[in-house]
């Protein structure tokens, strides 16, 4: 187990214990007690910042995610640097424990992200991505047309990506997936 310092915010503090739950449970398995005792809070604590252990998992999905896109850099505005940075994206993510652990032990929890709604950090790649799809649209390397609903796109491709790697894992290991993806981002981006 990880140890959680009290140097840490609180908030931080929970995220952290939640992700050591999921990893460690499972989503189903995951309970307010142990990420309160993991975190070195109370419950109530927890019911202060979050309803619910839903709730909690949720605010994990999407720490994950956006700590992920901020970390990734790669340098260039163009079309080609965009397509690396969600290949990048892809590839981080799939490697996340936390993220994988939720594909695999709470389907339930997945497929509301996956085909219900979008949740924030769904939202904030979508901004990220058609903010650097309309300054990549205006060098002239990515095709015309709206740039929220070809960040949608993008955001369905490579989440799929993310999400079927393990399946299609005979076919095409994980540098070939990374080609393909690319190739495929490129394909329907270049103008």
């Amino acid at each position: 187990m990880m140890s959680i310092s009290n140097d840490v915010p609180v908030d931080d503090r929970i995220i952290d214990a939640a992700a050591e739950c999921v990893i460690a449970f499972g989503v189903d398995r995951v309970t307010l007690a142990e990420i309160a005792r993991r975190a070195g809070v109370s419950r109530p604590t927890i019911y202060r910042r979050w309803p619910d252990t839903r709730s909690i998992l949720a605010a994990v999905l999407t720490a994950r995610i956006t700590n992920a896109l901020k970390e990734i850099e790669v340098s260039g505005s163009d079309r080609a640097a965009l397509v690396q940075r969600m290949v990048a994206m892809a590839a981080r993510l799939r490697d996340d424990e936390v993220i994988m652990s939720v594909l695999s032990t709470g389907p339930d929890l997945a497929m509301v992200y996956i085909a219900q709604r979008m949740g924030t950090s769904q939202q904030i790649l979508l901004e990220a991505v058609a903010d650097a799809l309309a300054v990549a649209q205006a060098d002239g390397s990515v095709r015309a047309g709206d740039p929220r609903q070809l960040a949608a796109m993008c955001v369905l491709i490579v989440q799929s990506a993310i999400q079927s790697a393990q399946m299609v894992a005979p076919v095409l290991d994980v540098a070939a997936l990374d080609i393909e993806l690319a190739h495929s981002l490129n394909g329907y981006l270049r103008p």
